[in-house]
């Protein structure tokens, strides 16, 4: 996809594609021939900037077809470079106004609950959303209405088009700032598929009345090497030739087998 447009977020796809092929290919309940279905869980783009990885894990979850990854980015796709709802089928919010998908989840999952539908709401964001008080406030609103159903997914890849996100705005200790709004709190390697599906595993078999967050500490670029040293790399322009060294790595480097 990136390839069609010669740049794009590639550097969060590949630092986030852990955590969306654990998503779609272990933890979310779902219906690819009708992303409508009522029963499925919920996941929500809300960096919808990284709506390129989130394509790739709706394809490989067989929602949208593969023969649609040309259009990316082009008139009339239904896969614009940030996701919209309106335009591609499993996309459940339009994102990009960051801090407004955990606002979002929230909602959708005080909603689900008083429905009685047991479907689980995850919200995906990066650590630059960490800056906005909308993202605090619903962390709060989360824990007083006690939302087990709801999953936070945040990336730390300290990355934002302004530089460093710890440097633009400081937001560590996050295990304990979670933890004081109320949040059962996990912090991995968001890298690391098994410790990806394990705290995956961990928060949806909870039986606190809790909200859950796993915060993911990742690389932009993660799998080709010449794209993870890059000084500056929320959003990349690579040279043509760079394209087939980038696959010609990530293919050599495939994992084998599939998730449970």
């Amino acid at each position: 996809m990136g390839e069609v447009q010669g740049q794009g977020y590639i550097g969060q796809a590949l630092g986030w594609a852990d955590v969306l092929a654990v998503a779609y290919g272990h933890a979310l309940k779902l219906r690819p021939a009708d992303p409508e279905w009522e029963g499925r869980d919920r996941f929500l783009l809300s960096h919808g900037h990284y709506a390129i990885a989130h394509y790739a894990a709706l394809i490989e979850a067989g929602v949208i077809p593969e023969s649609e990854l040309d259009s990316y980015g082009s008139d009339d796709s239904r896969l614009p470079m940030s996701g919209m709802a309106t335009y591609t089928p499993g996309m459940e919010m339009s994102g990009g106004s960051l801090g407004q998908g955990l606002v979002i989840g929230v909602g959708m999952a005080l909603a689900l609950r008083l429905k009685g539908n047991p479907a689980f709401v995850y919200n995906s964001m990066s650590d630059g959303e960490l800056d906005e008080g909308s993202t605090w406030e619903a962390a709060m609103g989360a824990a007083h209405h006690g939302l087990g159903n709801l999953i936070c997914l945040v990336d730390i890849n300290n990355q934002q088009a302004d530089g460093p996100s710890g440097k633009v705005m400081g937001f560590e200790p996050l295990h304990d700032k979670w933890a004081a709004f109320g949040w059962h709190v996990q912090r991995v390697d968001g890298n690391d598929l098994p410790a990806v599906l394990a705290a995956f595993d961990t928060a949806r078999a909870l039986t606190e009345a809790k909200p859950r967050v796993i915060l993911c500490d990742t690389l932009m670029g993660k799998g080709v090497p010449f794209l993870e040293q890059r000084e500056k790399n929320h959003f990349i322009r690579v040279d043509p030739p760079e394209w087939q060294q980038a696959l010609a790595i990530l293919d050599q480097n495939q994992p084998q087998g599939a998730l449970a």
